[in-house]
């Protein structure tokens, strides 16, 4: 009986992780694919488009996270939540949560800041050790040595991983009228999807999709 019993846990395990890989298309060796030396990618949102350059030497797991991110499409209808002028602007939930649970649940080493928060400048965001995942933010003034020093739960500052290159002028044009409102809401975003934040928060920006252009 309980080798049967045993069997039949692990029949129902395999059958979840077969059920998430169909409804998300993700498989594990997209997290396997390594990030040329550089590369630039395009980000097309609802108020128009910027471009950004990305070396591996910034933070060369991110780095290669962020390549792996945008070259499967992950950043498709992505709402920019979080907004707050002349410091930041955040995005990074998928609409689809299981999406966006199982690229965070490969997790990032943590790794330390070799290019500084200035203006323009692209970093995933973090709440601890080994907590970068999809959420990304765009430094809209320069903020450092602020983010390049901050200490907390044993993690110091947020490593840069990209750099915008043209159309910073977009960036600063996001709504952020909602401010730092939806901070904690993150959940609901995350459970609701989109339709949550058209109901509830129709005036915000979104990524519409994003693309490598160039690699070397």
């Amino acid at each position: 009986m309980k080798k049967a019993k045993h069997n039949h846990i692990l029949t129902g395990i395999l059958l979840v992780v077969v059920i998430i890989s169909c409804k998300t298309n993700f498989k594990l060796k997209l997290t396997e694919q390594e990030a040329p030396a550089y590369f630039k990618a395009k980000f097309e949102t609802s108020k128009g488009d910027f471009e950004i350059e990305s070396r591996k030497e910034w933070s060369p797991a991110a780095v290669n996270r962020l390549y792996q991110l945008i070259e499967n499409q992950y950043y498709k209808d992505i709402a920019i939540f979080r907004v707050l002028p002349n410091y930041i602007a955040q995005f990074g939930i998928h609409n689809d949560s299981t999406i966006t649970s199982a690229w965070n649940n490969i997790k990032l080493i943590d790794e330390p800041v070799i290019k500084t928060n200035t203006k323009g400048t692209i970093c995933f965001a973090r709440g601890g050790p080994e907590s970068r995942g999809t959420d990304l933010f765009i430094n809209l003034k320069n903020n450092s040595p602020l983010l390049d020093t901050i200490s907390f739960m044993n993690v110091t500052g947020f490593p840069v991983v990209a750099q915008i290159t043209s159309g910073f002028d977009v960036a600063e044009l996001f709504y952020s009228g909602y401010g730092a409102e939806l901070d904690n809401k993150q959940d609901s975003i995350f459970i609701y999807g989109n339709s949550y934040l058209r109901e509830k928060y129709p005036e915000l920006d979104y990524i519409h999709r994003a693309y490598i252009t160039e690699k070397k």
